[in-house]
């Protein structure tokens, strides 16, 4: 494959490549770092990678919204874009929000407790005052 082709085949498909840029992004941030609200915040970019690849493979060129403006129009259901990826984003993002502000929640009490948000001092210090 020459580089052209290499190119125009990546910028057809810019949204699941974007999608896994982000991804690795925020797996990398879960890994690497040992900061819980950095943590947290990586996981939501994972869960944006996630939204917009389901969004991306949900929608079709050419196609329109499921909604039917004219009623005496017949519906045919390959002049639609299937409604499941956006009802699986939607419910995944009151989901993500839902796990982000508990996770906040939580490193906030963490840090209330431990002073620290580095996950290495907390377990260290959790450790101590068991003992």
């Amino acid at each position: 494959m020459h580089l052209v082709d290499i190119l125009q085949h990546l910028m057809e498909n810019r949204f699941d490549a974007a999608s896994v840029i982000l991804f690795v992004v925020g797996l990398a941030g879960m890994v690497f770092n040992r900061n819980l609200f950095k943590k947290v915040v990586s996981m939501g970019f994972m869960d944006s990678a996630i939204f917009l690849f389901l969004t991306s493979a949900g929608y079709v060129e050419g196609r329109m919204a499921p909604i039917i403006a004219d009623p005496s129009v017949p519906a045919k259901m390959e002049n639609y874009i299937s409604p499941l990826p956006a009802g699986l984003v939607l419910t995944g993002i009151v989901v993500s929000v839902s796990f982000t502000a508990f996770g906040l929640a939580l490193t906030q009490r963490l840090y209330k407790k431990y002073h620290s948000l580095n996950i290495d001092e907390i377990m260290m210090r959790a450790r101590r005052s068991e003992d």
